[in-house]
């Protein structure tokens, strides 16, 4: 299963756009995960309609239709891995460890906020942060992520959309 994994779009924003590669990506996969900071629920309504499945979050600049209709944190099953999803997983020191905490009984955590695209992994749990396809801020690159799972065995890779 391939999984497109995108957080803080930041839409609509100026010229702000889901493009090219990204959306490719996004078409591609059989699942699609937002980690929080779409702003409106017309941009979820968006990323619903490119096709497949959205599993998401909320994130803290997310308006208040996004806050009723999406959790603040779950748990997806994706061909035999559990992976936690949250916004914002909170300072870098000791984060890995926190989110394993948060997610007892996942296989790996993704999570946005920073902007700042991120993969860690402590024996078998992981913790993946894709970046912002649209709003790189300090990050090197506009980026997202790709996952792969196969019998209950996950493997993130970072795409840079520059």
């Amino acid at each position: 299963m391939r999984i497109a994994i995108i957080a803080d779009t930041h839409m609509p924003r100026g010229s702000r756009r889901l493009r090219g590669a990204c959306l490719g990506h996004l078409r591609a996969a059989d699942l699609i995960v937002h980690a929080g900071d779409f702003v409106t629920a017309a941009v979820f309504a968006e990323i619903e309609a490119i096709g497949p499945p959205v599993a998401a979050v909320y994130g803290n600049v997310d308006d208040e239709a996004l806050r009723r209709d999406l959790p603040e944190e779950r748990v997806v099953e994706v061909a035999g891995a559990r992976v936690g999803l949250v916004h914002d997983a909170g300072a870098a020191r000791g984060r890995l460890g926190r989110l394993r905490r948060r997610f007892p009984d996942a296989d790996a955590a993704i999570f946005g906020h920073s902007h700042l695209p991120l993969h860690e992994r402590d024996g078998g749990f992981q913790i993946f942060n894709p970046g912002s396809p649209t709003e790189r801020r300090r990050a090197p690159h506009r980026s997202m992520g790709l996952a792969t799972v196969d019998h209950g065995e996950i493997r993130f890779e970072h795409v840079w959309l520059d």
